[in-house]
């Protein structure tokens, strides 16, 4: 097979083109979490368009997961063998295609055949996006990884605040989405020269592998991690518009203003994670972002007040900014499994967060109330301080 040709030299903190490719994969990163923060934006138009109960819109929630965990191995494989270069100009535009799919909807069965081709996309975009991060990390020699994850962040809190407007104006779902295309195609155009390729040569420089094979246990206690996190994260994502609006019961207007100040501070704390990194070391500073986690939910469920709700929110915000960008990091930096594949196998068990918990939030709620589904998922955060303290692979 012929080998890819690279565009960089070998890693060094004198690079000329280090900074543009920094700039560059951080755009991509922005691009994908504009087109998840879209969606959850219109999240509950879409819930009340629909006319679905608690029950039913977290069984939905499953197809979005279910897509992304099913295309996992294929992702890793896929990046192994094409490498990423090859992958996002092809992931990112059908991921946006599929967001436009989520605005044309007109029952259950469609928003959940939608969502299942928006994970398929999403875990492609994620797995070879995640790699260009950790090849731009090795060029740096030093972490960088959690300021790539912010500009996913800072998509998430403009996508938001587009969201708002657009909800304002009276702008449908579907044009909504339409104008994200746009946006995503064209930085998309005008970054993909400046990405970073892959210097060995695809599918012949790795051991042939099981497709499904045991997951080395370093790996596995990352996954673990991942998963409580992305679990709390799932909750933030797909209810807290709910929760803003069925129990702190905002205006309308104000109904995103819960996933708004959470995507706010996980940017923030993305942006800064890499500078505490190097001052107190990544376990600690993972250990304290799980506590709180945890205080961010529990508040938000014996003060569910607007107010109070913010504060939480941002306090759970602040708390997940660092533990998916430490997990990948750590994952990419694996000496004998290639990054595409470590960073799958991470995601296959991180992932199962994002499956588990939006639906578990839904059927626990239609039970007990959605103030007790919100702590269910509190309690991973201690799980996480737990765990952390564990993982030889989190070191500073």
């Amino acid at each position: 097979m012929t080998s890819i040709t690279p565009i960089i030299s070998p890693p060094t903190d004198s690079h000329p083109n280090k900074r543009r490719i920094r700039i560059a994969v951080a755009l991509v990163y922005f691009s994908m979490g504009l087109c998840f923060s879209s969606w959850a934006s219109r999240i509950p138009d879409i819930k009340t368009a629909l006319h679905l109960n608690d029950a039913m819109f977290g069984t939905i929630l499953f197809a979005l997961p279910v897509g992304q965990f099913l295309m996992m191995p294929f992702s890793g494989k896929l990046v192994t063998r094409f490498g990423s270069y090859r992958i996002i100009p092809l992931a990112l535009p059908a991921y946006t295609i599929c967001l436009s799919f989520l605005g044309l909807v007109q029952s259950g069965w469609q928003l959940a055949l939608a969502l299942f081709l928006f994970g398929i996309c999403g875990n492609a975009c994620n797995i070879s996006i995640n790699t260009q991060g950790v090849a731009a990390e090795k060029i740096y020699r030093r972490s960088i990884m959690s300021s790539f994850h912010g500009g996913w962040s800072l998509a998430g809190f403009t996508g938001a605040l587009i969201g708002i407007a657009m909800i304002n104006l009276h702008v449908s779902p579907f044009h909504h989405f339409a104008t994200i295309i746009l946006v995503v195609w064209m930085i998309v155009w005008i970054n993909y020269p400046f990405l970073v390729r892959s210097k060995h040569r695809a599918g012949q420089d790795e051991p042939r592998r099981k497709f499904f094979g045991r997951p080395d246990t370093s790996l596995l206690q990352l996954g673990i991690i991942g998963f409580c996190s992305m679990a709390s994260e799932g909750a933030m994502f797909d209810w807290s518009g709910i929760y803003f609006k069925d129990v702190v019961h905002a205006p309308a207007s104000l109904v995103v203003l819960g996933y708004t100040s959470f995507m706010i501070m996980m940017a923030s704390g993305r942006f800064v994670a890499d500078y505490f990194v190097s001052k107190i070391g990544r376990k600690r500073l993972m250990q304290i972002c799980g506590l709180m986690i945890s205080a961010g939910l529990f508040t938000a469920v014996f003060f569910p007040y607007l107010i109070s709700c913010t504060i939480a929110f941002m306090l759970v915000g602040l708390g997940v900014s660092s533990m998916v960008p430490s997990v990948y990091s750590a994952a990419g930096r694996h000496s004998k499994i290639p990054t595409g594949i470590a960073l799958a196998t991470v995601s296959s068990v991180s992932f199962l967060g994002f499956l588990m918990g939006p639906p578990l939030i839904g059927y626990i709620s239609q039970a007990a109330g959605l103030r007790y589904s919100f702590a269910v998922i509190g309690v991973f955060g201690i799980g996480i301080t737990l765990l952390v303290s564990r993982v030889k692979a989190l070191q500073s």
